[in-house]
Order: structure tokens, then C-alpha cells, then sequence
């Protein structure tokens, strides 16, 4: 299974291949006595770095015991605040839940399709609708 590391300083650096962390041994660190989260499958200890964190710790702790990635894209860190990721790398998350996030993909299939429905056929039904009721209304203002 995965190693337990309490904390995780400058010498604890994970090799290539681990030490691997399941995604319920990282929610139970998520709390300011030990902060992890994971971003893009590794695992990171920020619990350091919750002082220090220009938005302000509520931000990480918001985040903190879960998969962070999506919330850390969406900001838009800059290649800096990147870089600054690795010294708090302290292992990547388990292959057997890796594999849970990748059965989602085909779970969200459906989104892509509904996310062609609302972004172009519903706007061109509705400006089709809209177009033959100014023409109904057009024509029937000429007859009368």
C-alpha cells in the first residue's frame, strides 16, 4: 500500500515511480495541522505553504483532502506558482485510483453532447422560431 508520511521536508523527495498515496489517505490531510491536495495525479503537502499563499489559506483548505486541479487551472497560476508546486511534491496517487478517475471519462461523454445541444442547435432552433414569427407576422401585417 502507500507510505505514510507524516510530514515532508526538502530531503523527502519521491522517486519517479511513488511513494503512492490512494485518494483516502490524501482527504483525511485536510486540515492546517496537515494540508494535502492533489493537482494533475501527484500528490503535494502544502501545509507550509498556507501562510505564505497569496489568496489567503482558506483557498488550500477549501481544496484541501481532494483532487485540486481543476480549481488550480481555472485560476490561471503563472509558470512561477508552477514551478513552485515541486518542492512540496511529496508522492503521486495510487494506479488503482487513477484508474477510477479514468472510467469517469466515458461519463462525461454525455456532457460534450449536451454541451453541442445548448451551445449551437437550441440558439438556431430558437433564431428559426423567431425568424418565422416575424415572418408570420409580417405577412399577416401586409394582408390585412
Amino acid at each position: 500500500m502507500a507510505e505514510d508520511r507524516g510530514g515532508s521536508g526538502p530531503e523527502s523527495k519521491p522517486t519517479e515511480s511513488g511513494p503512492f498515496f490512494t485518494l483516502a489517505e490524501v482527504a483525511k490531510r485536510n486540515t492546517d495541522r496537515e494540508t494535502w491536495l492533489v493537482i494533475r495525479g501527484r500528490v503535494y503537502d502544502v501545509t507550509r505553504f498556507l501562510a505564505e499563499h497569496p489568496g489567503g489559506e482558506e483557498v488550500l483548505l477549501e481544496q484541501a483532502g481532494r483532487d485540486a486541479t481543476e480549481s488550480f487551472e481555472d485560476v490561471g497560476h503563472s509558470l512561477d506558482a508552477q514551478d513552485m508546486l515541486r518542492q512540496y511534491l511529496i508522492g503521486e496517487v495510487h494506479p488503482c485510483d487513477r484508474k477510477t478517475d479514468a472510467s469517469k471519462v466515458p461519463s462525461q461523454s454525455p456532457t460534450s453532447e449536451s454541451s453541442f445541444w445548448t451551445v449551437w442547435l437550441i440558439p438556431i432552433l430558437g433564431a428559426l422560431v423567431l425568424g418565422l414569427m416575424y415572418r408570420y407576422y409580417v405577412m399577416d401585417g401586409k394582408s390585412s
